[in-house]
């Protein structure tokens, strides 16, 4: 079930976008989306547009997840990325070998379908 405050943002993700919030009070830029900012609890947030691009912060590749729908997808590579924006996301490398990823290195963002209705993030090297 989406919940009211995060329906924008997986309806972007539908549409190939990421979203993000911005903070009208101190210019902070969050993920996961809130109504209201985690740095100085402001309640002026706006959604934003995110760019895409980021940088690979860390990785792990998951070979054991039990969770439906996750389970018939291992093994695949778990991920924190930086987002040019300022934001870190939790997330997935795609079209790329775990030995191929280099910490810092350029990603572009992808969406994936998460099941029939949802997309979620995912980032390929750029």
């Amino acid at each position: 079930m989406i919940e009211p405050e995060s329906e924008e943002y997986w309806d972007g993700l539908k549409d190939g976008k990421l979203l993000i919030r911005r903070c009208g009070s101190c210019g902070v830029a969050h993920h996961y989306p809130r109504p209201f900012c985690p740095e100085c609890w402001s309640e002026d947030v706006s959604w934003e547009e995110a760019s895409g691009d980021g940088t690979l912060y860390t990785y792990s590749t998951v070979y054991q997840n039990d969770l439906p729908p996750f389970g018939e997808q291992v093994p695949y590579v778990a991920a924190v990325v930086d987002l040019v924006e300022g934001p870190r996301v939790m997330t997935r490398v795609i079209d790329c070998e775990p030995d191929q990823l280099v910490i810092g290195m350029a990603l572009r963002l992808r969406t994936v379908p998460l099941d029939d209705e949802l997309q979620m993030t995912a980032f390929v090297p750029a």
